[in-house]
């Protein structure tokens, strides 16, 4: 049995699966955060009646 234990302890063929996994799941979080972001700004710019960009396209 505690041969069995220490082969798996040292074991470390899923490891560079699991690093990319997380490198994946930490950049799609980014991603989804910064296109909310920029989505709320967007909104923002154009929701704003003295804005001069939402009067430049109202002409």
């Amino acid at each position: 049995m505690k041969t069995v234990l220490q082969r798996f302890l040292e074991d470390e063929t899923g490891a560079t699966a699991i690093e990319y996994g997380l490198i994946v799941a930490v950049l799609s979080l980014t991603i989804v955060t910064g296109v909310g972001q920029a989505a709320n700004a967007i909104s923002w710019l154009f929701s704003d009646n003295n804005s001069k960009l939402a009067n430049a396209f109202a002409k």
